[in-house]
């Protein structure tokens, strides 16, 4: 068997070099993976190799650097700020949910079969999905190998990684567990990502009629009615005004219609704009709370939110005042996460968290109460499972109500729009019809 030269690092994140022999490159990385080291570099080993003292990286020393601008390193280092300067302005890697989900479950597949940590995310390093995971995977694991904790290396893409992530992996490191709260996690998000499946589910049928209702109600206005408006100027008489009211319709949008594309454009991009200040989005988190239906839904999908969120962080040893700062942030509402706030700040007092989420009024009674048989057990975790599911069914039927009422008043706005065109159109032809008869 040809002999390979290798570079690893060790499980402490120690480097390590030596010649073994292997039948391939293959058989050497899973060599190496069985004795805990994580390859960095794999050569033949009969091509020419330095020695160990100058395969090390010639980066040298900032007292080593000439400050003078003559230097002959000052290209190289201008040339290092203009790329860190150009990449700056490109878009971060980021996971989306889905992706988060994937990565979580086969790293959590992995450490469970034996592998460590390293040759893990090496393994999936290696994979090329062409999707923004492969570069934030690859950064994982350099920073592994470097002696970086895993939460650490974690913490450095909040965009991909929540704080529920990071708090969660860190408290299995403490304990050793690690591979169980990747476990947790991928059920923990696995109920996250069914709770907006079903919500979005909900809304496609409602907007897909909208679009449709809307498509054709703008076609009959654009191209239908001005050839009927035309014909009935030429026969002359008096219009009926509901045949009157929507010619001028059509021709106001014939005319018009590009300073309110403009004009609708600008109002949405101003509406997005409040919506994202403090004042905008408590009014719309409020708003959406009042409304009828679709309000049972959003209260449903917080509240299950809550109680998974916050019993999973207390299962895995995470503080209750940490658990509901993460809890926080992660609810979707800021009525919701307000009561919340001001409930671990009565807890820091030396108060239960049944109590302070009580006197607000925004969370159920039955809610509290089920919380404050958990407190009075010592056994919070399950009794947030037992409140995580009950609102998991409530969610279910409140979606089921939402798309049963709303599809038939979908139809009938949409009935309604059509058949005021309709008539509007036979109320003018038989006016006209009549005027002719006479």
């Amino acid at each position: 068997m040809p002999p390979f030269r290798y570079i690893a690092k060790n499980r402490a994140g120690e480097r390590q070099e030596g010649v073994l022999d292997a039948p391939d490159k293959r058989a050497l990385m899973a060599q190496l993976g069985r004795m805990g080291f994580v390859p960095i570099s794999v050569s033949d080993g009969q091509g020419k190799t330095a020695a160990p003292s100058a395969e090390k990286p010639k980066t040298p020393s900032k007292a080593e650097v000439p400050a003078s601008p003559a230097s002959p390193a000052a290209p190289e280092s201008a040339g290092r700020k203009w790329l860190r300067f150009e990449k700056s302005f490109r878009s971060k890697p980021r996971m989306k949910i889905g992706d988060l989900l994937l990565f979580t479950s086969e790293l959590s597949d992995l450490l469970a079969s034996g592998m460590t940590l390293g040759s893990a995310l090496h393994a999936l390093a290696q994979r090329k999905t062409g999707k923004a995971q492969d570069a934030i995977v690859t950064s994982l694991r350099d920073e592994i190998v470097q002696g970086t904790s895993l939460s650490g290396a974690l913490a450095r893409w909040p965009d991909s990684f929540p704080t529920l992530f990071v708090s969660m992996v860190k408290a299995g490191e403490a304990s050793g567990q690690l591979p169980g709260v990747l476990e947790r996690l991928v059920k923990h998000y696995e109920r996250v990502l069914s709770a907006r499946e079903k919500v979005g589910m909900a809304l496609v049928y409602p907007l897909i009629v909208t679009l449709v209702g809307f498509g054709a109600m703008l076609f009959m206005m654009i191209f239908v009615i001005p050839r009927f408006s035309a014909m009935f100027e030429e026969l002359g008489g008096t219009l009926p005004l509901p045949t009157r009211i929507l010619i001028g319709l059509s021709k106001g949008l014939l005319q018009y219609g590009w300073a309110m594309a403009i004009g609708l454009f600008f109002g949405l991009a101003a509406l997005r704009r409040a919506l994202k200040t403090p004042a905008g989005r408590d009014w719309k988190d409020r708003t959406l709370l009042r409304l009828p239906v679709a309000g049972n839904i959003i209260r449903a999908d917080a509240f299950a939110n809550f109680a998974h969120t916050l019993g999973t962080l207390l299962a895995n040893g995470v503080q209750v005042l940490q658990a509901l700062s993460i809890v926080e942030h992660t609810v979707g509402n800021t009525l919701i996460a307000r009561s919340i706030r001001e409930a671990k700040d009565r807890v820091t007092d030396g108060s239960t968290i049944s109590r302070p989420l009580a006197q607000d009024g925004v969370f159920p009674r039955l809610l509290t109460d089920m919380l404050a048989i958990g407190e009075e057990s010592g056994d919070m975790a399950s009794a947030l499972e037992h409140i995580g599911r009950r609102y998991d069914n409530e969610l279910d039927r409140a979606v089921k109500i939402f798309t049963t009422i709303l599809e038939p008043v979908m139809m009938l706005i949409i009935a309604i729009g059509v058949g005021f065109v309709a008539v509007s159109m036979l109320m003018a032809v038989f006016e006209l019809t009549n005027g002719l008869n006479t």
